[in-house]
């Protein structure tokens, strides 16, 4: 593995501070507004790594496409380094639960990307190999899609948002239909790609064990529309244990604010 090198300002691949400030949103459904967020407040830290929990459908989705700037929020405001945000960004990178390669594009032509769009491929070409080899995928620049196995289609699509150099990392979601095995490897991976590079993480997970795994803080939401229950700091040391007695514990108390601990 090899670092990318740093071709932006000086803090280019330092986290980024984000501010989520009374933010509320709806959709419309049937012709009648649909809330699923309800004056949330987040604050997080350059660096963080804070994973959002909540029952599925509560709006946790919703607001990491907020914070992209996929959308605007219908009330409150959302700040990146304080400065409101209005729209996508190539410092705010998304990267979903299905990996979204273009099927007839190779490997390399899907994570070269964004520096293609952005006019950047002929000076900076070479961050794309740097990048494939960051998610351990040397050797596949000339493989299609199709060849790729599902663990492997996702390292492509965390490639394509590394090589922006990103200050944000937003995490739909990532691992969700991965086989048991490949998702744990994975979870170790991510975080050892966030330790090195440094950039703010936000995930979206219904996995308990993950979000302990890997975050340093935990947000539990309630029922949509979502409302923060919970702000849960995991001040444990990297790398993790999955035994470790205090995780076992914690998840007992997420449990318990899900409504789920008499099950388990």
């Amino acid at each position: 593995m090899v670092a990318l090198e740093n071709t932006g300002s000086a803090d280019a691949a330092v986290g980024m501070t984000i501010d989520v400030q009374a933010v509320s949103h709806s959709f419309e459904l049937h012709g009648a507004p649909l809330p699923v967020l309800d004056a949330v407040d987040l604050h997080v830290e350059p660096g963080e790594l804070v994973a959002l929990l909540g029952p599925s459908g509560c709006g946790k989705s919703t607001l990491l496409r907020l914070i992209a700037g996929l959308e605007p929020p219908s009330l409150g405001r959302i700040l990146a380094d304080d400065r409101p945000i209005t729209g996508p960004d190539p410092s705010r990178v998304v990267v979903f639960q299905d990996p979204t390669l273009y099927p007839w594009r190779t490997v390399r032509d899907n994570v070269a990307l964004g520096l293609e769009a952005r006019g950047l491929l002929r000076s900076q070409g070479h961050r794309v190999e740097e990048a494939l080899a960051l998610v351990g995928l040397t050797g596949f620049e000339k493989a299609y899609p199709h060849q790729l196995s599902g663990g492997m289609a996702q390292r492509a699509a965390l490639a394509r948002a590394l090589v922006n150099d990103p200050r944000l990392l937003v995490l739909d979601e990532p691992l969700g239909k991965l086989d048991s095995l490949t998702r744990l490897a994975m979870q170790s991976e991510l975080v050892e790609l966030w330790r090195r590079k440094g950039f703010t993480g936000l995930l979206v997970t219904h996995d308990i064990e993950e979000a302990l795994f890997m975050a340093t803080r935990v947000i539990v939401f309630s029922g949509r529309p979502a409302r923060v229950k919970a702000d849960l700091l995991i001040d444990r040391p990297y790398p993790r244990h999955r035994g470790d007695p205090v995780l076992t514990e914690l998840r007992h108390r997420i449990l318990e604010l899900l409504g789920l601990a008499e099950t388990w």
